[in-house]
């Protein structure tokens, strides 16, 4: 037992400091070929923090270990939005842009309901699902740009007279970024493998169904990045960039990670196996609605009173703990 939850710390080392060399490298290279800053924080550095989430589900899902794959994209968005996010404003309350944060929140919603639906009527995910949710990404980020276009922030005169970092592109050699792009890569993915199988065999040793351990210690290994942005930002009194993190980092988990996992691997819920409630499994009865309340929780209020107060934080806080309780007792 004690080799496995060693190896499961070390894949979660590995995810975090190889998406980070993976950020970085790309930024660089980014920057080096003069790409809108925009541009970057639309595609490489929001798909770069999802990279932890992404392999790790491909990896579980291509191993036959669905549960994984199911159970990391979900128990992501619940411990975003309920511990990570909660926490920032539970203890710093911040105001919210309504205007910017609509489109993302919509994305969500949309993009939530569609997974549902094909959850609660089909009770499979099939390729075609996956490739449907890989093109809402596409969308996504093709709106990003289109909207960045638009209000002048790319190809505008405000982009223009806002350099993207070059001294820190020209400061690095050529080698050095292409370096941190493969050995980032290539931690993710060794990283990636480790806590799936470390996690299986944790789960198998503690006879607790795979599920349960994706949705809670590899959701939350997996979401280290947005704790990481999320403390940052906290003390650097920029608590709401922190909110706008996570929002786009879940509608990834949706579209992306769980995207790629269906479009490599169609999987159905009766693969989960576990308890169920009524007949229906803890899956459909407890998890996707958590889901939708926490994020209902966070936005709706923001949207309406353009901010996140500190009871907010306190109650989505309150209910994360009592859904990682239930995880481990029914």
């Amino acid at each position: 037992m004690l080799i496995p939850v060693l190896l499961f710390i070390l894949g979660l080392l590995l995810l975090i400091k190889g998406g980070d060399w993976f950020v970085d490298g790309a930024s660089n290279l980014a920057h080096r070929f003069h790409v809108p800053e925009l541009i970057i924080g639309a595609t490489v550095v929001s798909i770069g923090t999802t990279l932890p989430e992404v392999l790790v589900s491909a990896t579980g899902a291509l191993s036959g270990h669905g549960g994984i794959a199911y159970g990391n994209a979900i128990g992501s968005i619940i411990c975003n939005t309920a511990l990570i996010s909660a926490l920032t404003f539970a203890i710093r309350p911040c105001t919210v842009n309504g205007k910017s944060f609509r489109v993302p929140v919509l994305f969500f919603f949309v993009t939530a309901l569609f997974y549902a639906g094909t959850a609660y009527i089909t009770g499979s995910f099939t390729r075609i699902t996956g490739i449907i949710l890989l093109l809402i990404f596409f969308a996504y980020i093709a709106y990003t740009i289109w909207n960045g276009k638009r209000t002048g922030l790319i190809g505008g005169p405000e982009a223009e007279n806002t350099p993207a970092e070059p001294e820190k592109a020209e400061a690095e050699p050529a080698w050095q970024t292409i370096l941190k792009l493969v050995v980032g890569a290539a931690a993710i993915a060794v990283g990636a493998n480790l806590l799936v199988d470390n996690g299986t065999k944790i789960a198998e040793s503690l006879g607790v169904p795979e599920t349960v351990i994706a949705l809670t210690f590899v959701a939350l290994g997996t979401s280290l990045p947005e704790l990481v942005t999320a403390v940052t930002s906290l003390v650097k009194g920029h608590s709401a960039l922190s909110v706008g993190n996570i929002v786009g980092a879940n509608l990834f988990n949706l579209v992306l990670v769980s995207g790629i996992s269906f479009t490599l691997k169609p999987f159905t819920l009766q693969e989960l196996g576990g308890k169920t409630i009524g007949g229906v499994p803890v899956s459909l009865a407890v998890d996707i609605p958590v889901m939708f309340l926490v994020m209902a929780l966070m936005t709706i209020p923001a949207l309406i009173r353009g901010k996140l107060t500190r009871p907010q934080g306190i109650l989505l806080l309150c209910i994360y703990a009592a859904f990682c309780i239930f995880q481990f007792t029914v």
